[in-house]
């Protein structure tokens, strides 16, 4: 009779133990949901994203005040995932080839939505790190969603001056097969092949620092 007590005694410690298990992958997956949004549009339409095509004035350009987009220096370029990928400027909407504009030096490419909070936290950590590496890095945001126009607001708003790009279909993340969540950096070396896909947002400019430096060996 003992034995049968100490055997139904283990079987209920199993379950607890499970239990537990299964509490703390839920806290897990929570806790993740909480540090990122989904891509899943805008929650102002019920999660409908801008349908693309929405006007962007001149003066919604001029206003957000941002840096203009690098130009092509001839560096050589490696056959990386963004190879041949070109996206509209934000600050004048000219198209650029992402690869050959950013070839020469280290990149961190900032995947971002103007609905996104925190992509909001991040950004400006991520301006703060630019002004520290005084040009090391090119720092460059790409706002994943149609709303170029929201995005240009949100931007003036946070006065954020970085350069940045258009993506309204997510060729970024599609290229470089990240999953439907905001923010993501993607680090690339030089030559425009991917370092490193970073799936959180960065939690301080001593962060962003560390991380570049783990990945790109550039201690900014």
């Amino acid at each position: 009779m003992q034995g049968l007590h100490q055997v139904g005694r283990t079987a209920h410690g199993r379950r607890r133990v499970r239990r537990r298990g299964a509490l703390a992958a839920v806290i897990a997956v929570l806790g993740l949901a909480a540090a990122s949004c989904t891509s899943a549009g805008d929650p102002s339409t019920g999660g409908a994203p801008v349908p693309a095509g929405n006007p962007v004035s001149a003066a919604d350009r001029a206003q957000a005040a941002l840096a203009d987009c690098p130009n092509p220096s001839g560096a050589p370029v490696a056959g990386g995932p963004l190879r041949g990928l070109t996206l509209n400027c934000l600050a004048d909407g000219r198209p650029i080839d992402l690869t050959a504009a950013l070839a020469g030096k280290p990149a961190l490419l900032n995947l971002w939505a103007y609905w996104c909070g925190p992509c909001a936290e991040e950004l400006p950590l991520l301006q703060q790190f630019s002004d520290r590496a005084a040009g090391a890095v090119t720092v460059l945001t790409v706002h994943s969603d149609p709303g170029t126009a929201k995005g240009l607001s949100r931007l003036t708003g946070l006065s954020i001056h970085l350069p940045g790009v258009e993506d309204p279909d997510t060729k970024v993340r599609n290229a470089v097969g990240a999953p439907a969540v905001l923010p993501i950096s993607v680090l690339l070396r030089p030559d425009g092949t991917v370092a490193k896909l970073i799936v959180r947002p960065f939690k301080s400019v001593d962060d962003i620092s560390a991380t570049v430096a783990a990945e790109l060996g550039v201690k900014a």
